[in-house]
């Protein structure tokens, strides 16, 4: 810990805490806008190791609201709430070490919030196991899990399982669909299960930013995303040549071998819904590929990687260009 974080943890321990505050005068605070008031009640709770008041001290500075900007601190608070088994704690600070490239020390929170389903994280950790960084290569958990954060309607993660279709073969990608479906499976076990009594009195406000990713947990402040969107972690490497599923076109297609995909979904119907909205814009054929549950939305017949390119440009919506 760097000396300007010791000198203003310093300043932490300084700080009164109001009468009788609890981490709910602070949600409270917080909700009418009063992020100073909020940070001054949290404070000297989080220093007493309110796992809840940690994490919420990490919101205001990765957020920037009643202190400023510090990413630093931030992770210092997540930390000390994830060791106390705070979900959301959990899910940023694996995040976070692994945006920093500490994937050693990211993992063990990254398997704890894979484990609760988290869909950042499925994506993050899919793409470590699929190309062997800092984990074994283990192609059939990656494609469960990067399928699993689709299936959640994460869109990085519908653009890295395109990539992963042209390399997987295809029995492991099957293994990886019939895994995909028992964690789906264990998901819904686990919030079916009853849940813990809440803490007296703590609700969460949710800041103005985006909506959180998880549910926040009670006395929490929403977790929000980061400055900068987590991107789909590249695929490192191009493996062996593998065989993809066949795709049952459109009747009457013709041109080139190349195609573009613009979507995966669970619900086949969506993926017609999102060709009547954007497929005339592409110039090319719809096609519906097939991969277990999942049926993935890709335009044919454009003569080359360029032709593809344009087509997504084209398209309008987050769209990866597929190889013949």
């Amino acid at each position: 810990m760097n000396k300007a974080y010791w000198g203003l943890f310093g300043g932490i321990v300084a700080i009164a805490a109001p009468a009788a505050a609890d981490v709910k005068q602070g949600v409270d605070a917080w909700s009418r806008g009063d992020y100073k008031a909020a940070v001054d009640i949290w404070r000297p709770l989080a220093v007493a190791g309110d796992a809840d008041a940690q994490f919420n001290l990490g919101q205001a500075y990765k957020l920037g609201r009643g202190v400023p900007i510090d990413m630093p601190i931030a992770t210092e608070w997540y930390r000390k709430a994830a060791i106390q088994n705070h979900a959301q704690a959990i899910d940023n600070y694996g995040l976070i070490l692994f945006q920093e490239g500490k994937k050693a020390e990211a993992l063990p929170w990254l398997e704890k919030s894979v484990a609760r389903g988290e869909k950042r994280t499925q994506l993050v950790l899919g793409t470590m196991l699929f190309n062997g960084d800092g984990v074994p290569k283990d192609w059939v958990r990656a494609y469960a899990l990067v399928t699993r954060s689709s299936q959640q309607s994460l869109p990085q993660a519908s653009q890295t399982l395109a990539q992963m279709d042209q390399y997987i073969p295809a029995p492991q990608r099957q293994q990886g669909l019939a895994l995909a479906r028992k964690y789906e499976a264990d998901a819904r076990s686990l919030a079916m299960a009853a849940p813990p009594a809440p803490l007296p009195g703590r609700t969460a406000p949710v800041p103005a930013t985006a909506p959180a990713t998880t549910p926040a947990r009670p006395g929490a402040v929403a977790a929000a995303p980061s400055a900068k969107p987590t991107p789909a972690p590249a695929i490192a490497q191009r493996p062996a040549a593998a065989t993809r599923p066949a795709a049952t076109s459109a009747p009457g297609t013709s041109g080139g071998a190349w195609r573009i995909q613009l979507g995966a979904f669970r619900d086949e119907s969506n993926a017609r819904g999102l060709w009547a909205k954007v497929g005339s814009r592409t110039g090319g054929s719809p096609s519906y590929v097939k991969a277990g549950a999942v049926t993935r939305l890709q335009a044919t017949g454009f003569s080359s990687k360029a032709a593809a390119q344009a087509a997504c440009t084209k398209a309008g919506v987050a769209c990866v260009v597929v190889a013949p």
